[in-house]
């Protein structure tokens, strides 16, 4: 790549961390989101090793499991009530609650209380923090525009992610050194209560009746419903299942290599994840150069095949320089797997369901994240270190070979989508709508061609459907006398949506025209579920009605 290639790269990946710093509702959403990650990294190692010193690698594999497990059914019942109430308000609450946990263990450890109540409270805080990423990646769609601002987002997240990564472990690894499990607990409980005071008070415009009149579990069913009919959803939740259940697996291979493979002694665990939190720094850097909202979905299979390959390697040539690149790379699959995955699923399920689906992930996550440590723990001292390390690591790298078709069909469905969200951005009624609800309406987008001459419709026939001009030029005319001409970029056929009556004009084409038709139902629902846009569309046909009123008297608008 020559100098200019490169520069435009650095330009392109300056760009993404320049918009999230820009906008304050986003900038407050990233930092809580860091401050959330860096407590749940340092919260693991310290629970990891407090774990280890209470009964060895298998308690350390229990305690996860035990973690996981209650909070990975729980979350899905949190997340149908996030998508009923105010998001922005969930992240604050969730802080808090794991503020609170964190001082309950702090305290008992300080004063060499119950274990089976620090592990009480661990599970209790590792729910809440399982619900924090669902509603985050719900929060964060509705505050960008295009596929593309999605995607900056999600790579400065992933960044902040894999600071959190290398932060928390150094951290935890820095006060474990001098001895203090309980100065790791007080720590976490300090970055937590951070994250909840960055994101006090903050809100976000959110579409009216969401949740409609389901009750909870209707709303966890019909969540789980959008990924079982949704193949490219399927693939991703697998392949999500495998890099979790490797994470799980690494929880414990961390201790495992640290201490009894490459002698590193406790502080070495902290050193090898932190070396995760390092390469995923690097990987959420490469992203932003080279990854963008392209090939999206390839990038994900990589990184989950990234995430596995590296242990492979590990028992095939064992040493602490090789183990430190080795954590790092998967660091590097880390960062690819998270931009990959919170920015597809965003644009695959709907946005009344979404943190539904990112708490099914979680759900998902969680158990593959305890299957995965119980499976590693058990595999390593019925075999041995190295089997158990390329067993574990040939799952992902396995099962993306077996789905890479699907995914390369995926990146080709979302570059079809991105034409439709470009259309609809010319169109000026859409402009307060964020991406969650553009990719609503081009999901269900209908081409029609019209023959020069032809009639649309006619001003009195009932109203079915809107039109967006793609190509071509049409005049309007009421009760016979031409009023305009439109042409690509504009829409015809929403007043009879909005004021439900018939159509007031009649749309004849003077050239030959390509046109996408929306149907009455989701256009209503969408331009009229948020605040913002439905002022807007009451004024342009307000605007439209002033230039010409058909004769019939039209009905009232609906309140």
């Amino acid at each position: 790549m020559n100098g200019e290639g490169w520069r435009r790269r650095l330009r392109a990946a300056g760009h993404s961390f320049v918009n999230s710093a820009r906008n304050p509702a986003v900038r407050r959403i990233q930092l809580g989101f860091l401050g959330a990650c860096t407590a749940e990294w340092a919260f693991t190692v310290v629970l990891s090793v407090y774990a280890f010193d209470e009964g060895g690698a298998e308690a350390v594999g229990l305690v996860s499991l035990l973690r996981m497990l209650p909070s990975a059914l729980l979350t899905p019942f949190a997340a149908a009530v996030a998508d009923r109430w105010r998001r922005d308000l969930a992240l604050t609450l969730v802080s808090t609650i794991r503020c609170a946990t964190a001082v309950g263990i702090t305290v008992i450890v300080a004063g060499g209380g119950s274990v089976v109540a620090v592990y009480l409270l661990a599970i209790l805080s590792t729910a809440a923090a399982l619900l924090y990423r669902p509603v985050n990646s719900a929060l964060l769609p509705l505050l960008c525009r295009t596929p593309g601002e999605l995607a900056s987002a999600n790579i400065v997240r992933g960044l902040l992610d894999s600071v959190s990564t290398l932060v928390g472990p150094a951290l935890a690894a820095a006060l474990l050194t001098g001895g203090s499990t309980s100065a790791g607990f007080a720590a976490v409980a300090v970055i937590s209560g951070l994250s909840a005071a960055v994101t006090l008070g903050l809100r976000v415009e959110e579409p009216e009746h969401r949740a409609g009149r389901r009750s909870v579990l209707g709303g966890l069913l019909r969540g789980a419903q959008v990924v079982i009919r949704t193949p490219q959803l399927r693939v991703m939740f697998l392949l999500i299942g495998a890099q979790t259940m490797t994470r799980g697996a690494l929880s414990v291979f961390s201790v495992l290599v640290a201490v009894d493979l490459l002698d590193m002694g406790e502080p070495g665990v902290g050193t090898l994840t932190a070396a995760v939190g390092a390469g995923a720094i690097l990987g959420s850097l490469f992203a932003s150069m080279f990854v963008g909202n392209r090939g999206l979905a390839a990038w994900f299979g990589a990184g989950v095949a990234i995430w596995g390959a590296p242990l492979v390697v590990l028992a095939i040539a064992p040493s602490k320089p090789t183990a430190l690149g080795l954590f790092a790379l998967i660091g590097v699959g880390n960062a690819l797997v998270d931009v990959g995955a919170f920015t597809l699923i965003a644009r695959l399920a709907p946005e009344r369901v979404l943190a539904r689906v990112y708490g099914l992930l979680e759900c998902v996550g969680g158990a593959a994240v305890g299957a995965g440590s119980v499976l590693a723990a058990w595999v390593a001292s019925t075999t041995s270190l190295k089997q158990a390390l390329v067993v574990l690591g040939l799952i992902g790298p396995a099962l993306v070979l077996i789905v890479w078709f699907s995914l390369r069909r995926l990146d080709d469905a979302m570059l079809a989508r991105d034409e439709d969200l470009r259309l609809l951005q010319r169109v000026s009624v859409f402009d307060p709508l964020p991406l969650p609800a553009l990719e609503q309406l081009a999901a269900g987008l209908r081409p029609r061609r019209v023959a020069a001459g032809e009639t649309v419709y006619q001003q009195g026939d009932p109203g079915d459907g809107c039109f967006i001009i793609e190509s071509g030029t049409a005049d309007v005319l009421g009760d016979g006398r031409p009023i305009a001409t439109v042409g690509p970029g504009e829409l015809v056929g929403e007043i009879a949506l909005l004021r439900q009556v018939p159509r007031t004009a009649t749309v004849q084409a003077s050239t030959e025209m390509d046109l996408r038709l929306l149907d009455a139902d989701r256009f209503v629902c969408v331009v009229t579920g948020w605040e913002t846009s439905r002022e807007v569309t009451r004024g342009h046909v307000d605007e439209l009605l002033d230039r010409f009123t058909p004769d019939a008297q039209l009905d009232p608008e609906p309140e």
